[in-house]
């Protein structure tokens, strides 16, 4: 599969993209991913990348859709991927639509998690992390056995600074400014899967339908 997924902080992407990369090999590629990985790899893309980030400007769209580009033709990249918090904006995704036709692929679907606002704040507002390991857990629905200790390893376990309902709150004004307009692009390329969960199994059977 060749999908793009999108959904505003908390709508359960990344979940969603671990059943999706093991239910047909597919590969989880996020700007994040992308541009560690050529800074990595010491691309001249990666440098000019490195350089920006030290320097605290923003990576330019061209320099990203290079590096994508890159990305793509990669090995892993054959069985299939999906694009994780790309493209961002509309110009990204007029970009990566002309840089699909320049390597005669096409995407199969855009998938949209579409979440409700108040199931995301409480989802987030009662997510914690632990400081050691990295292992989350809810509250209200994933509790560790002893409370704020780590089940894992033994470590506290917190709230994230980026996780109170004051900032998910400005999180997901900047999703509905810069990303939410990707949702029509999408649907008016005839490329738009809505669904309104993230549980796993309606989100697979949907995409099998819809790619059969």
């Amino acid at each position: 599969m060749k999908i793009i997924l999108l959904g505003p902080p908390g709508a359960g992407k990344g979940t969603i993209a671990k059943v999706l990369t093991q239910y047909d090999g597919s590969v989880q590629i996020s700007t994040g991913d992308i541009l560690r990985g050529a800074v990595a790899a010491g691309t001249e893309l990666g440098k000019q990348a490195e350089a920006a980030m030290k320097a605290g400007n923003l990576v330019t769209d061209e320099l990203i859709m290079g590096i994508m580009e890159q990305r793509l033709q990669q090995d892993d990249c054959k069985i299939g991927y999906l694009l994780d918090g790309f493209p961002r904006t509309i110009p990204q995704a007029r970009a990566l639509k002309t840089l699909l036709e320049k390597l005669n692929e096409k995407l199969d679907c855009v998938l949209e998690l579409d979440i409700s606002r108040d199931v995301i704040i409480d989802r987030l507002t009662t997510r914690r992390t632990c400081t050691q390991c990295g292992a989350i857990y809810n509250i209200k629905s994933k509790p560790p056995k002893v409370d704020g200790i780590c089940d894992v390893c033994g470590s506290d376990i917190v709230q994230r600074d980026d996780e109170t309902e004051a900032v998910i709150s400005n999180r997901l004004e900047v999703y509905n400014d810069q990303t939410a307009p990707l949702v029509d692009f999408y649907r008016q390329e005839g490329l738009l899967l809505s669904i309104q969960t993230s549980d796993s199994g309606p989100v697979l059977e949907a995409l099998k339908s819809r790619l059969r």
